[in-house]
């Protein structure tokens, strides 16, 4: 089980069993926005996330497609999660765990809109898109 908070930890959250993907950076515009940089993220079960504190979480339509959660105490940049019903999935931004995670970066996307105050030159796979 990984276990993490937002900044001033009035948001806590745990992720039961092992992490089924890879995090990934994304350098678009919007994840540069809400995070300061680039928002580096991973994929997990909705079924298999916890949240303590969730009056704290406030979400922000980005998109017609996409909300982002932060928050509402501190400001920490939380989730991505895409709006379609149904949906098993929501990106975990990695900064909230504590401790080590047993994984690594997978892929840099949307590395055409990074910017230009940083060089990507760690050897991880890149892609203009998804």
């Amino acid at each position: 089980m990984l276990k993490g908070s937002c900044l001033c930890r009035g948001i806590k959250i745990s992720v039961t069993g092992e992490l089924e993907h890879a995090p990934e950076a994304c350098h678009c515009s919007q994840c540069r926005k809400q995070s300061g940089s680039f928002l580096t993220a991973v994929n997990v079960r909705k079924s298999a996330l916890a949240i303590e504190g969730q009056d704290l979480v406030g979400w922000y339509p980005s998109s017609d497609k996409v909300d982002r959660g932060f928050c509402t105490r501190c400001g920490s940049t939380l989730f991505w999660a895409p709006n379609m019903e149904d949906y098993a999935w929501i990106a975990v931004a990695m900064g909230l765990f504590d401790g080590p995670t047993g994984t690594t970066l997978r892929k840099h996307t949307f590395v055409g809109d990074k910017g230009d105050y940083y060089s990507l030159d760690d050897g991880v796979p890149q892609s203009d898109s998804f």
